[in-house]
């Protein structure tokens, strides 16, 4: 039995954004990565699963027994991520808007649809999950950049 369904709904939340036809426009590409990875300047739309700049977990876990007799445990746990627009302009709000149109893409992923009933539930790895968090930072230097940073809550019982 797992003693944790957090392994799995990581996984299952980069495949849905992987899959994500608004993520995958030839015309502006988001690279989706796993965890933490070296910063790549050339690339201008990045979205972090299990990972946010600073932050000091990729999953922060809570569990408790579900009732009497301890057979079966809840599960509740929140997935960092991270969302990062760059370019070589001075364009703040364009930045900005491109954050929050792929935290959109996030979100609708995450709801249910005639095409994926199972999204809210990330697959069936968990009970249910969504989009519950989010602090935007911009810089500007070398170019304008936008970052936002972004929490997805899942509850499971296991």
């Amino acid at each position: 039995m797992a003693t944790s369904r957090v392994p799995a709904a990581v996984a299952a939340l980069l495949n849905i954004l992987r899959a994500a036809p608004d993520l995958n426009d030839p015309d502006s590409p988001v690279r989706i990565v796993d965890g933490p990875s070296a910063v790549n300047f050339s690339e201008r739309d990045i979205i972090y699963v299990g990972w946010q700049p600073s932050g000091e977990s990729a999953v922060s876990i809570q569990q408790t027994f579900n009732g009497a007799g301890a057979r079966t445990r809840d599960e509740d746990f929140v997935i960092a991520g991270y969302i990062e627009s760059r370019a070589g302009d001075k364009d703040a709000s364009l930045r900005r808007d491109r954050v929050f149109e792929m935290l959109g893409v996030i979100e609708m992923e995450l709801r249910a649809s005639n095409t994926f009933p199972e999204a809210p539930t990330l697959n069936g790895t968990v009970q249910w999950a969504h989009l519950t968090a989010g602090d935007l930072h911009q810089e500007q230097k070398d170019g304008s950049l936008a970052g936002l940073n972004f929490s997805v809550s899942c509850f499971a019982r296991i």
